[in-house]
């Protein structure tokens, strides 16, 4: 399972964070992840709902992956032939008799 790691890019307490929070919302909206502490210690992590959901969701099956890849790089656009561009890489030999 792939998940793309979250970097901490900003630290602060929780009294600044209390009047800063409408930047620090921008700050998550925009993948960035602040941990806020209390008397110096780490508390909690504010990030998105993004990298909440790709952190709690567990892993994606292969058809979802594989269709988010698809999507991503316009896949279905450039309308490539897979007979075309694998045909011949598999033997065309049936293979050996195996006694089961």
């Amino acid at each position: 399972m792939y998940i793309k790691a979250i970097t901490i890019t900003d630290r602060q307490s929780i009294a600044e964070a209390r009047r800063n929070l409408p930047s620090l919302i921008r700050e998550a909206e925009s993948g960035k992840a602040v941990e806020l502490t209390r008397r110096g210690e780490p508390v909690a992590v504010l990030i998105s709902c993004q990298a909440f959901e790709r952190l709690t969701n567990g892993p994606r099956s292969f058809d979802d992956a594989y269709r988010a890849f698809s999507d991503s790089v316009g896949l279905a656009e450039m309308e490539l032939d897979p007979g075309e561009l694998f045909g011949d890489l598999r033997d065309s030999v049936p293979g050996r008799d195996v006694p089961l």
